[in-house]
């Protein structure tokens, strides 16, 4: 069986994690950790990155420090993961859900202006499959209304936009290192903080809402309860296993992108013939083949294809099911506008295997079996 993912090793991770043992120093904020964050902010030129025990909780990071309420509303797409919702409804924030763009399944950046209300606090664009939104158009909505943007680009970990890293132009940026990103550490991700009046509160809130940060590098002789706060530092096993491959990002990329390359080109006569749709990545976009996806025709389709695919050794599957048709999306949120594409399209797509270490003949597989089921 082709599996759908594969975590990511390079084969140092767990001499790192016995280096992280033998320090004796294993919970967070350690040396691995601090690796993992000055190589964050050197490949993406943020003010500061911190590493936390997920994605989820660096968004939940970042609705804290936007100074979320309860009644505020916070825009995003509706084809995103519970998470990016999660973080600001627990604020007591209602998600306004817009309409994606069917092209790159990203938020449709011309609906956002018609979604904003005197409640409206923050934009959340998610850069789905490391492509990046249109952040220059997002950007000025943002300041003509004077709005936080919080990234969520759990996906795009060496993606740009006009060659600028994806998780850089908002406030905030979020990343993901879960074991389907294209870098993993289990569980993990990094909150990117642009603007250094931000840091030492985001390091206060990361570590329990005390100001710990700055007793261990030695600024304070002790340290207090400051801010209401929680545990958001990662262990410091976690971070020795994920610097293991970021040393080797370039490398994992590359692999990956040979993955991706090989499917785009492999499924080009398909697409002509209108079968099936290839992923759009625009002109101002290098994304960082954290995913393949097509499109089939329609759900139906797209059922008989991951059937089909199943039968024969490889595993295919959908991606999110439109927050605004879940019990809670319905509850702690609302669409604005019309559905036209978000249902539509997330219904018709399919991912298919892509992982560091997927082997050519694997992808040149699954590339036949495709076409035998389009026969």
């Amino acid at each position: 069986m082709i599996r759908f993912n594969v975590p990511p090793y390079t084969g140092k991770e767990l001499d790192y994690i016995k280096q992280a043992v033998e320090k004796k120093k294993i919970c967070g904020d350690g040396e691995f950790t601090h690796k993992c964050n000055e190589w964050i902010e050197q490949k993406t030129g943020t003010a500061k990155a911190l590493l936390t025990t997920s994605c989820t909780h660096a968004t939940e990071m970042a609705a804290i420090l936007s100074d979320i309420k309860p009644g505020d509303e916070v825009i995003m797409p509706s084809y995103t993961f519970v998470s990016t919702a999660d973080a600001f409804v627990l604020r007591g924030a209602k998600a306004v859900f817009v309409d994606i763009r069917p092209d790159t399944m990203n938020i449709d950046e011309n609906l956002i202006e018609n979604a904003i209300t005197d409640k409206t606090r923050a934009i959340v664009p998610v850069h789905y499959a490391g492509v990046g939104c249109e952040m220059d158009k997002i950007m000025e909505i943002a300041q003509k209304y004077n709005l936080t943007v919080i990234e969520d680009a759990a996906q795009g970990v060496m993606a740009e936009y006009n060659g600028k890293p994806l998780g850089t132009f908002g406030e905030f940026g979020c990343f993901s290192f879960h074991e389907t990103k294209n870098f993993s550490m289990g569980e993990g991700g990094a909150i990117l903080i642009r603007d250094e009046k931000d840091i030492e509160r985001a390091e206060i809130i990361r570590e329990k809402g005390t100001n710990r940060a700055k007793y261990f590098r030695g600024q304070i002789d002790k340290y207090t309860w400051i801010d209401a706060g929680s545990s958001y530092l990662p262990s410091e096993m976690n971070a020795a296993y994920l610097y293991a491959q970021l040393e080797e990002a370039d490398k994992i990329t590359e692999d990956r992108m040979k993955s991706w390359n090989m499917y785009f080109e492999g499924f080009e006569d398909l697409d002509k013939a209108g079968r099936v749709q290839r992923p759009f990545i625009p002109a101002n976009c290098k994304h960082n083949a954290h995913m393949f996806y097509l499109k089939c025709k329609d759900l139906e389709e797209r059922s008989a294809l991951i059937k089909f695919l199943g039968e024969n050794d490889i595993l295919a599957v959908f991606h999110y099911i439109p927050l605004h048709n879940a019990p809670a999306g319905k509850q702690f949120g609302r669409f604005n506008g019309e559905d036209v594409y978000t249902t539509k399209e997330s219904d018709r797509l399919v991912r298919l295997p892509l992982y560091y270490g997927l082997k050519e003949d694997e992808v040149g597989y699954i590339i036949d079996k495709v076409k035998e089921f389009y026969k």
